[in-house]
């Protein structure tokens, strides 16, 4: 089990503060500006700024190339998305680093919402439909200079060892049911005989699951973090049918999306699913909202 690593810089509201002073006049006050700190991931904060407007920092090293993917990404994806109805954190400004901060920032615009963690499963199918449209929006064939990822959209292939030792990890552990490891791993094993994504590598978000989505009465309106987006298998954004959803709202993604993907790539869907939720279940100790996410979708993956 691994608790969330240490911030590598400090982030204080001067240090926030300072920046938009030196970058960002042209969207606010800075010196005077409401703005307070509202989330605090593995890899970033989020800093709301006045009422339509965020901050988006790194925290550590690792993460700071993951902003700059999602620069990227979005300057591309953003309009399409859009037209689907939802929004995205696509960036207002490219902050470049000052003072004693290191990294490239983002300010964005604030989604008013909530995170779809916050909505119990069973309520959640009103969102299904609004998703496979993002799907179809966002997988199409991603340019040879998209941001890569080693880890995510590969053939699941290439995952086999990590998986399979994450699954002995929490099977010594015993940290969660003998049954939800069984059929995690069933799973995996079937995903892993499917042939592998034969299409070009389309653009996929890598990180699609509820905490990434944000709701409003009811509606999905936005889908943040893209600094995972990169090129690949889209089946890897399609685990968010077990992510994110009951059988229910899981049945309306699916028949949305029924003209798009074959069988195997469902099947290997629901096997980069078992491999997240493990994930989420290995790696969530100090996020307790993230351990139940991962708890749920292997009981979903149980059936």
């Amino acid at each position: 089990m691994t608790d969330k690593p240490a911030s590598e810089v400090l982030i204080d509201e001067h240090v926030v503060r300072s920046l938009l002073a030196e970058q960002a006049t042209s969207f606010g006050e800075p010196a005077t500006d409401p703005l307070r700190k509202v989330a605090e991931g593995w890899d970033c904060e989020i800093w709301r700024w006045g009422d339509e407007l965020a901050v988006r920092l790194p925290r550590r090293a690792l993460a700071a190339p993951l902003i700059a993917h999602e620069q990227k990404a979005l300057r591309v994806l953003a309009p399409s998305l859009n037209t689907v109805g939802v929004q995205t954190p696509a960036p207002l400004l490219v902050g470049s680093p000052g003072g004693a901060f290191p990294w490239q920032w983002s300010v964005v615009p604030w989604i008013e919402g909530s995170s779809g963690l916050t909505v119990p499963r069973a309520m959640r199918a009103g969102w299904a439909r609004t998703l496979a449209s993002v799907m179809r929006a966002l997988h199409r064939e991603a340019p040879a200079d998209a941001p890569h990822n080693p880890v995510r959209g590969v053939p699941l292939v290439e995952r086999k060892a990590a998986v399979d030792e994450r699954l002995e990890m929490l099977r010594r552990s015993g940290a969660i049911e003998d049954t939800l490891l069984a059929s995690a791993a069933a799973r995996w094993a079937d995903a892993l005989m499917q042939p592998p994504w034969g299409g070009p590598p389309v653009w996929i978000h890598g990180d699609l699951h509820a905490a990434n989505l944000v709701v409003l009465a009811g509606r999905l309106v936005g889908v943040v973090d893209f600094g995972d987006a990169t090129a690949g298998d889209p089946a890897y954004d399609l685990a968010a049918a077990w992510l994110a959803f009951d059988s229910d709202g899981r049945a309306l993604f699916r028949s949305a999306l029924a003209d798009v993907y074959d069988d195997a790539t469902w099947i290997r869907a629901e096997g980069w699913a078992a491999a997240m939720a493990l994930l989420l279940v290995a790696h969530s100790d100090d996020m307790p909202d993230h351990l139940t996410a991962g708890i749920e979708a292997l009981e979903e993956i149980r059936g």
